[in-house]
């Protein structure tokens, strides 16, 4: 008998940008499995609905994107890590019971493991203070940072993160960013500057150490202004797609029982896509 098909799906409003069925149905062709990655463009004002009845529509579980986060969390089971983090980007359905996590966590770590091996500093500065920033601080606290200096435009959400993760995260100003990134070993972009369409993020790496580490949550354009003059610098590098990539490894491994590989010929089609547009 024929293995039956397993479903999932990226929920989202709008979702038909999502590079996840490129990644997902690679995978799914790789490794022969029964399975089949859609698009669901779910409004807000029906994302509960649809998510109450995941498996009436035929999946299995899902990813979730902007602005259904949050809801997903309180809609499902959420692991500790969502909790923590207040949102959650993957869902999961076991023993009839919807099932919650947050794989930009891992997709973060994972990414700069492999684009800076040996990478933890003692001092990280994180750009901004929305899901991505809780996501990557979640991230490295875990892996013991001592100090990550939250720089955000509005104090009172860095202030926020400070109340959620403890004496470690350090809330700061744009202002102080100068000063700040003397010491900083790593510092993450987790805002929408420097993406196509939004402004540009000015901030002068020439401050940083020499073995300073400088990552991008943004991935279109591939390499931003922040990457391109670390990269001028020397400095070692991580993307927003490697980023992306990795993500999405922990809900293919819930969903259809394998643990996908994330390789030079998979990062090599999303990039040839995301050059399209």
């Amino acid at each position: 008998m024929s293995e039956p098909l397993r479903r999932a799906c990226v929920i989202g409003w709008p979702a038909k940008h999502s590079r996840s069925p490129l990644i997902h149905n690679y995978w799914i062709r790789q490794y022969g499995i029964a399975g089949e990655y859609r698009i669901e463009s779910v409004p807000p004002d029906e994302f509960t609905h649809f998510v109450s009845h995941l498996a009436a529509h035929g999946y299995v579980g899902a990813n979730v994107t902007i602005p259904h986060k949050e809801a997903a969390l309180a809609l499902s089971e959420p692991d500790d890590r969502a909790r923590a983090i207040g949102a959650a980007n993957t869902l999961w359905l076991a023993d009839g019971r919807l099932r919650s996590t947050n794989t930009d966590v891992e997709g973060f770590l994972a990414n700069l493991d492999a684009a800076a091996p040996g990478w933890p500093p003692a001092e990280a500065v994180v750009l901004g203070a929305g899901g991505s920033a809780r996501a990557i601080i979640f991230g490295l606290l875990d892996r013991g940072v001592a100090q990550i200096h939250v720089v955000n435009r509005t104090a009172a959400r860095a202030q926020e993160l400070r109340r959620r993760f403890g004496d470690r995260v350090k809330p700061a100003g744009w202002d102080d960013l100068p000063r700040l990134l003397c010491n900083a070993g790593l510092l993450v972009n987790a805002t929408s500057l420097g993406m196509s369409g939004q402004p540009p993020l000015k901030i002068d790496v020439g401050a940083l150490p020499d073995r300073a580490v400088v990552a991008d949550v943004v991935y279109v354009p591939l390499e931003t202004d922040l990457l391109a003059a670390a990269r001028t610098r020397g400095l070692r590098i991580a993307d927003g797609l490697g980023m992306l990539l990795h993500q999405a490894v922990g809900g293919f491994s819930l969903w259809f029982g394998v643990r996908p590989a994330v390789t030079p010929e998979l990062r090599a089609l999303v990039a040839a896509d995301l050059a399209k547009t």
